[in-house]
């Protein structure tokens, strides 16, 4: 299991590359009503798929490898889309 403290580091490091809207100045937005950019970035710098190998009908990671999900704008009802490609 990930443990939590790697969580946090993710969490502390995205906020330094992007501040959340409420606290940063640097970028701003055309948007009056968008409060949200920050979150954007966060999605592009850590991705939104993930490829992962299935050998023999389990999930074919290392010792210490995991499926990473992150929300960056508030918690809101999400769908996951699993696509099988193969034999």
């Amino acid at each position: 299991m990930m443990r939590a403290g790697l969580h946090h580091d993710f969490g502390v490091w995205l906020e330094q590359l992007a501040r959340s809207t409420r606290t940063r100045t640097i970028i701003t937005t055309t948007e009056p009503a968008r409060d949200n950019a920050d979150a954007h970035l966060k999605r592009q710098i850590m991705g939104r798929e993930v490829l992962v190998a299935i050998t023999k009908g389990k999930l074919d990671f290392g010792p210490w490898e995991q499926i990473f999900y992150g929300e960056f704008d508030g918690h809101r009802p999400k769908r996951v889309l699993v696509k099988i490609i193969g034999e």
